[in-house]
């Protein structure tokens, strides 16, 4: 959820580097949210909370989470290996890494997605500690590698121009309106 009482303005796809650091913030709270769950579950059976927690993660990994790989894989990653220059080995071995967890990180998704389903309808059933730790050690190991490599890189490399032109896809894949910075 979106605190209005903050003073800092959330990102906006005139900053689309600041959006992919939002969305990984927004991920790790899933994340947090699937632990919950996983704890709660055991306990409470799947009551009313764990309906909505799960309805609330499949709403974000069905929509937002998806969003947020195609910015990579469609607009991020290649505006990248067109700014590369010297760096270009040390940016293909990033980027194969980097797609590789985003394929393990769909195959988690879709096993725990099946489990979640039928919790968010109220269906009894187990979830496996196997299915939440594989899902959120992805996620988790993968953001880390972003924040601390991808991003950083991605700031230094990328023009003002490949950066509107990002913000625009992101806002498009959205259906969200986009004015470029002046």
């Amino acid at each position: 959820m979106i605190s209005l009482t903050t003073a800092e303005a959330a990102p906006s796809f005139d900053h689309p580097l600041e959006m992919l650091h939002a969305c990984h913030g927004k991920i790790l709270k899933q994340c947090a949210t699937l632990e919950k769950l996983a704890a709660h579950l055991p306990v409470n059976g799947c009551d009313q909370q764990v309906r909505q927690a799960a309805q609330g993660i499949l709403r974000y990994f069905d929509t937002a989470g998806q969003f947020h790989h195609l910015d990579e894989e469609q607009d991020l990653f290649p505006a990248l290996r067109l700014s590369a220059g010297l760096d270009q080995v040390q940016l293909d071995a990033l980027l194969a890494r980097l797609l590789s967890e985003h394929e393990v990180m769909l195959a988690a998704w879709d096993a725990l997605r099946e489990v979640l389903l039928k919790l968010a309808e109220g269906i009894v059933t187990p979830l496996p500690e196997t299915l939440t730790a594989n899902f959120i050690g992805s996620y988790t190991t993968h953001i880390a590698t972003e924040e601390a490599d991808l991003l950083p890189l991605a700031a230094r490399l990328l023009t003002p121009q490949q950066m509107v032109q990002i913000g625009k896809s992101m806002a498009e894949r959205r259906g969200a309106n986009f004015t470029a910075p002046e």
